[in-house]
């Protein structure tokens, strides 16, 4: 199922949307065939009230959700860190470089923290990056 991801600061957890309708909530999520998406009208509301509102998600294939309740069965692995700040960048960047990121294979959320990474599940590989990605 396709969703739209954001963190919400009412909430202090991720907001899950499908088509339009927030359908949970959740301190983690994993993605697959991700894109990074600002709404450039959003952004600029944000920058002249000086106050946030949603206009920025990250949208995928959702492939698990959790709170945590009980360990989950995947381990994690993270090769880049992205973050979005409307006073600072007009798009999803590499929190190292400071370049656009578009797009990601697999995607792990976890509170306002996002990692494009691999995951398996019992030490079987579900996806590798390859160099390409």
């Amino acid at each position: 199922m396709r969703v739209q991801v954001y963190y919400n600061l009412h909430k202090k957890c991720l907001s899950v949307r499908h088509k339009g309708k927030v359908i949970e909530h959740a301190q983690s999520v994993i993605l697959r065939n991700v894109s990074f998406h600002v709404q450039p009208a959003g952004r600029a509301r944000v920058l002249k009230e000086k106050r946030k509102n949603v206009h920025a998600y990250v949208a995928g294939d959702m492939a698990e959700s959790f709170w945590f309740t009980e360990p989950s069965a995947r381990i994690w692995a993270g090769t880049q860190h992205v973050t979005y700040n409307p006073y600072k960048y007009k798009t999803f960047v590499d929190k190292l470089t400071g370049k656009p990121v578009t797009k990601a294979p697999v995607v792990l959320i976890h509170g306002k923290s996002i990692t494009v990474g691999q995951y398996s599940r019992g030490g079987q590989m579900v996806r590798r990056l390859s160099a390409k990605e």
